[in-house]
This record gives structure tokens, sequence and C-alpha cells, in this order.
């Protein structure tokens, strides 16, 4: 059996889909207000549903009873609901899951995690960092994603290819690996029960680099129209970073300052390794512009 941990946010709810396609045992913990839609997709999947919260302990270790391996997606930056915080989700809530599943004596533990830019000290990579040292004695596997194409480059956070304007931190030149959460979704249902991805972190990214100003260059091809771009200036962003009085502005802050800085990496000896087959950023900005 397999606990998964942020079922009904973006990555998790596909890993579940993936895991119970392959006749894994699945088991989602969801509130009480999660959403219905959500809960019925995982319900319909043939998923058990098992209601619990990262920040009530006793719930993570009902969730934990007979359970081989946790998969924990779970983060209060995309989706947050009353109580939810980077220091009581992200932080306490995760070292709360950690705790239970080593109690229980699970066998494996997945946590994903991301690449975080150097130079920053902020509240969701300490966050993060700490629950991959907490893990570091059990059999785990770190997933560190770079920057999700779905999200980033996506209208919520200023790229709106709908009506062709997008909003770019720095100049825009950085090459970065944009990822697919359905491919990192993908990579988790692969290395719960894969060998090579025991004891190890593992850095995960799309199939190419690319910077935002050729992304931009690639949906005008697709969509046929010439976008408006708006450069948002380094020191802007770093002023936000250094005056930020909530954990979440700074910490959205200082992930744009490091795309400023581009997060470019290799995947192609990953990919073949898992046997994973990575969407690249032509597919994403031709699927969304409805070419």
């Amino acid at each position: 059996m397999i606990l998964v941990v942020g079922a009904t946010g973006l990555v998790g709810g596909e890993v579940c889909k993936k895991l119970a396609s392959r006749g894994e045992k699945v088991r989602a913990l969801v509130r009480t207000t999660s959403s219905k839609e959500k809960v019925e997709a995982l319900r319909s999947a043939g998923v058990e549903l098992c209601v619990g919260d990262l920040k009530d302990p006793d719930s993570l270790a009902a969730a934990c009873r007979s359970v081989d391996a946790v998969i924990s997606t779970a983060s209060s930056t995309l989706s947050r609901q009353a109580g939810d915080s980077i220091e009581s989700v992200d932080g306490v809530g995760q070292m709360n899951l950690v705790n239970a599943a080593k109690a229980a004596n699970v066998e494996r533990f997945l946590f994903v995690s991301f690449r975080r830019p150097p130079g920053f000290s902020f509240p969701l990579g300490d966050a993060k960092r700490a629950v991959e040292e907490a893990i570091a004695s059990m059999n785990f596997t770190v997933i560190q994603a770079s920057y999700f194409m779905e999200v980033w480059l996506g209208p919520e956070l200023g790229f709106d290819y709908a009506n062709a304007t997008a909003r770019i931190c720095g100049p825009g030149t950085s090459p970065v690996s944009w990822v697919s959460f359905v491919d990192v979704a993908e990579m988790c249902a692969v290395a719960i029960r894969h060998p090579a991805a025991e004891r190890r972190t593992i850095e995960f990214g799309g199939p190419e680099a690319i910077s935002l100003m050729d992304v931009v260059s690639l949906f005008e091809k697709f969509g046929g129209k010439t976008f408006k771009v708006e450069h948002v200036p380094e020191e802007v962003l770093l002023a936000q970073f250094e005056g930020a009085t909530d954990s979440m502005q700074k910490t959205f802050a200082a992930l744009m300052l490091g795309s400023i800085r581009g997060d470019a990496m290799d995947m192609k000896a990953v990919a073949e390794e898992f046997g994973i087959k990575l969407a690249s950023i032509d597919e994403y900005a031709y699927g969304v512009s409805g070419a």
C-alpha cells in the first residue's frame, strides 16, 4: 500500500491515477475540506481515501498504518486553506508525516522537493531542505523539480498566452529546464518501486533548457500573435525579497529571482535510466495556444 499525501493537489492527484493504473494499492490523504470533485475523482480511480491533515499528527499515524511506502507532494504554495502556511504545512506538517512514517516503520519515503536557487535562504527552501535531511536515514527518494511549465508559464503568474502578454523577471535570457507536472508525477510513480531511485536525490527538469524570451517566441509562432512583454527589473524583485514580511511573499520573490539566473540541466541520462519521455516546451506551447 502506498500513501500519497497531497493527493488533491496538482502533482499528487496525477500520482494517484498513475499508481492505480499500474495496479498499486493506493491510499490518499484527503481533508474534510478537500474539493469534492477531486475526492470523487480519486475514488473513481480506485484509490482508498483516508481523512487526515498534515497539521494533525494523530491522523497521520492512522494513515501510515499498513503502508509500505509514502509519497509526499503536499505544499501550501498553490492551494491553501484556513490554517495553512509554509510553516504549518511545508515545515511542521511535513515533519509530522516523516515522524509518523518512521514510527510505523514505513519502508520507502519519496518526497517531491525543488531545485533551490543558489545564494538565497527563504522559508519554502529552508522547509524543503529540513525535510530532505530528516528522511536521509530512511530508504528515501527526493525529486528536486525545476520550474513547472504549467504554473510559471501560465496566466496566474503573468504569462497570459490567451491575451498575448507576458510579465518577465529580468531580461528573460537565462535558460530554464521547464518541466511538466505530469512528468514529475510519472517520475514519482516509477521511482517509488525502482531500485535505482533508492537513497537518492534526483534533479528533475524538462528535456531542454530554454529562456523565457525564447518561450515567448514559441508562443508567438504557434499562436500567431505578437506578445506584449513587460520586464520586471531584478532590483525590484530584490527589494520585494528583502522587504517581505510574509513567508509566501518572500518565497515567491526568491523563486522569481532564481528564474532570472536560470535553471538548466541535462536530463538525458535520467530520462533514459527511468524510461520517461519528457514533454517539451514546444508541445506545451502548441497545446495551450490552440494551434
